[in-house]
């Protein structure tokens, strides 16, 4: 069996991926595009640190898994920023640690970008535990649910200089 080769690449830097990245990440979340749209415009052409959004692309060009950093999930906690959110990988390549490798990345990311620490809204359990977060709250939605919110600490890169 041949082992598969995938490539984690960022929007800013890649934006001839964003409509098929609108449209994916679109179809995993239920949420209107138009909200992805916006973000992505805006990681595409704002000099902010914030949106950011990636892409796990396979040998055959198709996207794979994704997620994004951003201001803020549809969440009452405000006063917490950055949220990586949207994490997907597609079942068809998970066990290929793609998950592990979005959210290193977003940790180095957000270091990069200057945050401390990222946060992020999940109803999942002992997922993200397994990478270093950590449940610190519970966030109420404008729908009228709620989520625990994690956070870890951002990956700082040594400086070359």
């Amino acid at each position: 069996m041949n082992k598969q080769t995938y490539n984690l690449i960022s929007i800013r830097n890649c934006p001839e991926y964003a409509e098929r990245g609108i449209a994916w990440f679109a179809s995993k979340w239920g949420i209107d595009r138009k909200e992805y749209e916006k973000s992505f415009a805006d990681c595409i052409n704002k000099n902010e640190s914030l949106p950011q959004w990636y892409l796990v692309i396979d040998e055959d060009d198709e996207i794979i898994g994704g997620c994004g950093l951003i201001q803020n999930d549809f969440v009452d906690r405000t006063d917490l920023f950055p949220y990586l959110c949207a994490l997907f990988v597609e079942e068809k390549a998970r066990g290929n640690a793609l998950g592990a490798r979005l959210l290193e990345n977003a940790r180095i990311d957000g270091g990069r970008l200057g945050f401390d620490r990222l946060y992020l809204c999940t109803d999942h359990t002992s997922y993200y535990e397994k990478y270093g977060w950590r449940s610190i709250a519970v966030g109420h939605h404008p729908w009228g649910g709620t989520s625990r919110i994690y956070e870890a600490p951002t990956i700082k890169e040594p400086s070359l200089e």
